[in-house]
């Protein structure tokens, strides 16, 4: 997700689990791409990269007039369509060639530039189509941190170890359960916080000890202090 941006529009995508964004009019003016646990296809300006899941906010300033098109992937849906596990492009943006044949990568950068909505959404649902079931494991996951139970918990569900789940997290997510529960309560106490809930309660509801502590995740995940990123 990115925080302090102008010119940024998204949408449900058309694939399931996915979600389109453009940016224009970028500039000189920096801003945070804060920690989703998700991981996006962009192209900008004329190239496509992979944008990987982070562990911390990353930075960005553009050159002036650049502009973005991305399809993000919700928590562990792209590693099957990029054909990649999600921990090696962790914390990382790289070119699609390093992990596709160059020719490959040439082609859909190609029809990108002609329309780069268009052909980043076709190019997901072909993949997705080819990709055959999807693993339930990412889902089940998601589900369960989400209700707050424990990774001895999840793992047990999942008919698996917790050393087993960390390996299959780690190429589904890019990370461990438990930095996946930090970065998804981080997006749920910032939509929380927007929609106006006070502090206090945000710190509560999100699942933290209390506010202090969620305190010092924003700045540890987003690199400021909480009142400065909202």
């Amino acid at each position: 997700m990115m925080e302090g941006m102008g010119g940024y529009r998204e949408r449900p995508g058309v694939v399931p689990g996915t979600t389109l964004w453009t940016r224009t009019g970028g500039g000189g003016t920096p801003y945070r791409v804060l920690p989703d646990g998700c991981m996006d296809l962009i192209w900008h300006d004329g190239e496509l990269m992979v944008a990987g899941p982070d562990t911390a906010a990353y930075v960005v300033t553009d050159r002036p007039g650049s502009s973005y098109a991305g399809l993000r992937f919700a928590p562990g849906v792209a590693p099957a369509l990029f054909g990649a596990p999600a921990h090696e492009v962790r914390d990382r943006r790289v070119p699609l060639a390093d992990l596709w044949p160059a020719a490959r990568a040439r082609h859909l950068a190609a029809r990108a530039d002609a329309g780069p909505t268009a052909a980043l959404e076709s190019w997901a649902a072909a993949r997705l189509r080819g990709a055959g079931p999807a693993d339930p494991l990412p889902a089940a996951v998601t589900a369960g941190l989400a209700a707050g139970h424990t990774v001895a918990g999840i793992a047990a569900g999942c008919g698996l170890g917790e050393r087993q789940l960390r390996r299959r997290c780690e190429a589904a997510f890019g990370y461990g359960p438990r930095t996946l529960r930090r970065v998804l309560r981080l997006q749920h106490a910032l939509a929380l916080a927007r929609a106006g809930t006070p502090l206090a309660r945000v710190a509560a509801d999100a699942g933290y000890a209390d506010q202090p502590h969620l305190s010092r995740e924003v700045r540890a995940l987003a690199g400021v202090p909480l009142r400065e990123l909202l």
